[in-house]
């Protein structure tokens, strides 16, 4: 592999990641002052507005995006730029009508949808968010178009200028809507949700005009290849967009496949505790514990894994139509071994403090968060193979063989419908058997997309530097955390002081060890700004 290549899928997953952890720490605050502002009553009203919208946004802005990076990233490796802005063009066309499509939807019908879901105030806020159903999908095709061209740190800033607009102008909004006197045929409950709802649309129109102004700040560069383009082939525009949707069809159906799951496991969850002999409220509290408290946290370290990707798909694409097999090996094992360094250590961590972890944030709630803590470790475990799907999927993405990865964990899903069914009315597993049959789906579509990769590429992963030491470091990482944890704990008697103190010590730590076994090498860390420094300290202290 390239140097800059290797400096580019390092840099690039590096920008997306810190984006991607700000947006969610802006995403976490937004709800609470929200909360507190508007009361139960009006997050009542916003949360159907906002879970449709959410849903929505599943089919504009999942397996185009990715569809566009693929595609520019392939024709750009080959000097095709014509073709590559065409792409782009037709894309970016397609996605504003399906953007059109979706508001224009919601807006018509946003009363007759609040009726059926039995929340009829929640009609205002789907309104609030109908605007964000255009801008959207058309900010999606410039962040694949960006993406394509393995640059991400326009995809980072829009990131983090949509969310400070979304939170800004959101809680603005709420204030003023609920004590002013404006949309007076509406509840102040009803109209602070509206105005919380429409800090998404708000967002979308910051983070359209980021990537807007960094595109029309390339546009000369581009202009210029363009101009190198000697070959300056013209596909036509309808066997253009049908290999686009050929691309992003099965990655939204992909996509989509687990939150409709999790839909469905509502049900299935309650109708199997309830038969087990548990009451209905016993049932709501178990599950609650699984879905309300255990779930949301993979879905931190999970941005981490998911930046890899982003960086992995133009990549692995690139070199497979430019048919230069060792820069595809390569790119797929350093994106492999990426995820792992990443997400071995964060599941280790997940399930060594568990408890403690889900005590100091519900401390209200102390007896659920501790009978809350064997989901999160089971779940902890299935981060490992859901960073196994998410890397293997882009790679599978990156050849075209996007749809072995959807039928892999539709099967997976199969499986998990099935232990779900058997265990959760099982009393003493109860709801234990949802977090069992989740992971045994992420375990089985990630150990046979790793089957079909393999097969398809030839590809021969270094197990040991995948795997091996990046366990190796974590598991000596969760003991040393564990003692650590249970030492200040006990002379201090705070759990806030012992889990920060255990964190603080957890991370530098895995840091040296996976220096220490080679799990990545000094060459690798010079690939971003960041790592040059932690290199240079790893230097003076003679650690390489």
């Amino acid at each position: 592999m390239s140097e800059n290549t290797k400096k580019s899928l390092v840099s690039g997953a590096a920008i997306l990641a810190a984006a991607g952890l700000f947006v969610k720490f802006l995403g976490a605050f937004f709800r609470i002052p929200l909360g507190n502002l508007i009361g139960t009553v009006g997050m009542a009203n916003y949360t159907p507005a906002y879970s449709l919208y959410n849903f929505l946004l599943v089919f504009s802005t999942t397996g185009l995006p990715v569809a566009v990076s693929k595609m520019v990233s392939e024709r750009r490796a080959v000097g095709q730029y014509v073709e590559a802005e065409r792409v782009f063009k037709l894309s970016r066309t397609l996605m504003l009508l399906i953007g059109i499509a979706g508001c224009i939807f919601v807006y018509i019908f946003a009363d007759w949808i609040a009726q059926t879901v039995h929340v009829p105030g929640s009609a205002l806020s789907m309104k609030a968010t109908a605007p964000a159903l255009v801008m959207v999908p058309l900010m999606a095709s410039y962040r694949g178009y960006f993406q394509g061209m393995q640059e991400m740190s326009p995809t980072a800033v829009s990131q983090i200028i949509e969310q400070i607009f979304r939170v800004a102008i959101g809680l603005t909004l709420a204030v003023t809507l609920m004590n002013g006197s404006w949309f007076l045929d509406f509840t102040p409950q009803e109209r602070g949700a509206a105005g919380g709802c429409f800090g998404a649309s708000a967002g979308a129109f910051g983070g359209l005009l980021a990537v807007l102004v960094v595109y029309f700040l390339k546009r000369n560069k581009v202009k210029e290849e363009i101009r190198r383009d000697k070959e300056a082939i013209c596909e036509k525009a309808f066997p253009l967009i049908k290999k686009i949707l050929w691309i992003a069809v099965p990655i939204t159906i992909g996509t989509a496949i687990m939150p409709i799951v999790n839909l469905v496991d509502a049900g299935v969850v309650s109708t199997r505790l309830t038969a087990s002999g548990w009451d209905s409220l016993q049932a709501q509290d178990l599950y609650g514990q699984l879905t309300g408290f255990a779930s949301p946290l993979v879905g931190f370290p999970q941005i981490l894994t998911q930046a890899v990707v982003l960086s992995l798909v133009p990549m692995v694409s690139a070199a497979f139509r430019k048919n230069d097999t060792e820069e595809l090996h390569s790119s797929l094992s350093l994106g492999f071994r990426m995820s792992m360094i990443i997400g071995i250590p964060c599941a280790t961590g997940l399930f060594v403090l568990a408890g403690p972890i889900l005590m100091l944030l519900y401390p209200t709630q102390k007896e659920s968060a501790i009978s809350a803590a064997p989901c999160l470790q089971i779940l902890a475990i299935g981060f490992v193979f859901l960073s196994i799907v998410l890397t293997i999927t882009g790679g599978l993405q990156g050849i075209t063989k996007q749809m072995v990865p959807v039928i892999n964990l539709f099967i997976g899903v199969v499986i998990k419908f099935i232990i779900t069914w058997t265990f959760v009315a099982i009393p003493a597993i109860n709801v234990l058997g949802a977090a069992i049959g989740t992971v045994s789906a992420y375990a089985f579509a990630g150990i046979m997309d790793t089957v079909m990769l393999i097969k398809f590429t030839k590809v021969k992963f270094p197990w040991k530097l995948i795997f091996v030491k990046p366990l190796i470091s974590a598991l000596i990482m969760g003991v040393v955390t564990i003692f650590v944890y249970k030492g200040v704990f006990a002379v201090l008697g705070s759990n806030l002081m012992a889990t920060g103190i255990a964190i603080l010590i957890a991370v530098p730590l895995y840091g040296i060890l996976i220096i220490k076994t080679k799990a990545i090498r000094r060459e690798e860390m010079m690939g971003i700004s960041i790592g040059r420094k932690i290199a240079r300290i790893c230097d003076k202290l003679r650690l390489w």
